[in-house]
């Protein structure tokens, strides 16, 4: 038996890195309301370990379809020989064993997950992209006065902790940093060893790429994610057909360049990955204006997620329901117009 987990408190849980782990309250509630969304992906025979069973079987008959879903109380009673969820994380492996449920990665396994998961990586790939004509730059420091020195020469800029969910890791400098600021950075270097910084990009429209390693030294591209954000949040997920959200990117950059961009991260990443992930994982970009140049850019290493995204969601219900021209939005569990 194949058990699915929606865990959305995965990015938080890996960067606390603790087996005895307390999700906040929105994630609880996150995984309470979607805890079904592994059906949209899961094979008729699979299970999906879900808060609540009537609760999931309502929401994702909704969409048409019926699918196994168990609670924590049915865990020790099943044969499971392989769990699939959104992320590994070392509280999500104690939760399963203290439910009977033993086809877990060895801890070692998730350190090596959460390794590939810091954003050290995501600032190297970015640099090797930028033989491709794109723009961008990351780098990692490991002391205040380097943040401080980058933000003399960029004016403005963005310091990311080197594990965390968008968001909670993520702070935004401008002109000058206030003392809140610096006790943040010093802090998060005294427990993760090092911040990311980023200048301040001018963002005019977020999308990702959809990508899935068997582990073996291939990656596959699976598709194009069009989201929507506000003040940095995310909201949803735009569902249309492929060749639409093509043609919808291609009113900024060239088609020709985001598929020289989908080789060369399966090539790169590949490689990295070869021995060391199995599993799906999405690149967050953008479409950038800078000041100084007419014309608009494209960014393509944002963030790498390691894991299950919304974007892969949105794939798989762009499958089940056969998504025409119209395009729809998916937020909150719910579809509904899209506004532009």
């Amino acid at each position: 038996m194949i058990l699915h987990i929606f865990n959305p408190e995965h990015d938080l849980a890996l960067a606390a890195n603790l087996s005895n782990f307390t999700a906040p309250r929105a994630a609880r509630l996150l995984r309470q309301q979607l805890g079904w969304l592994p059906a949209l992906w899961a094979e008729e025979d699979d299970l999906i370990l879900v808060d609540d069973v009537r609760t999931a079987q309502d929401a994702y008959g909704q969409l048409g379809g019926e699918r196994k879903f168990v609670d924590k109380t049915e865990l020790s009673r099943l044969d499971v020989t392989e769990v699939r969820p959104w992320g590994w994380d070392l509280a999500l492996r104690r939760f399963l064993l203290r439910h009977g449920v033993e086809a877990v990665p060895e801890e070692k396994v998730i350190a090596g997950i959460r390794e590939l998961s810091h954003r050290k990586y995501a600032v190297s790939l970015l640099d090797s992209l930028q033989c491709l004509g794109t723009v961008g730059f990351s780098i990692e420091v490991d002391s205040l006065d380097e943040v401080v020195e980058w933000l003399h020469q960029y004016g403005r800029i963005v310091v990311k902790a080197p594990w965390s969910s968008s968001g909670r890791g993520v702070r935004f400098v401008d002109g000058s940093m206030n003392e809140s600021q610096q006790r943040w950075i010093r802090n998060v270097i005294e427990r993760q060893g090092s911040v990311v910084v980023n200048p301040f990009y001018q963002k005019v429209k977020d999308f990702g790429m959809e990508f899935e390693s068997d582990g073996e030294g291939q990656v596959r591209y699976l598709g194009l994610s069009i989201f929507v954000t506000q003040n940095g949040a995310y909201k949803g997920n735009i569902l249309m057909q492929e060749r639409s959200k093509e043609n919808y990117i291609n009113r900024y950059v060239s088609v020709d360049l985001l598929r020289d961009i989908q080789e060369m991260i399966c090539s790169e990443l590949g490689h990295l990955y070869k021995n060391r992930y199995k599993g799906p994982f999405g690149i967050d970009m953008m479409i950038v204006s800078k000041p100084d140049e007419e014309g608009l850019f494209l960014h393509p290493c944002v963030e790498i997620n390691l894991r299950q995204t919304m974007g892969h969601v949105a794939l798989s219900l762009e499958k089940l329901l056969q998504i025409g021209i119209e395009p729809q939005l998916f937020a909150n569990g719910r579809l509904g117009p899209v506004t532009w």
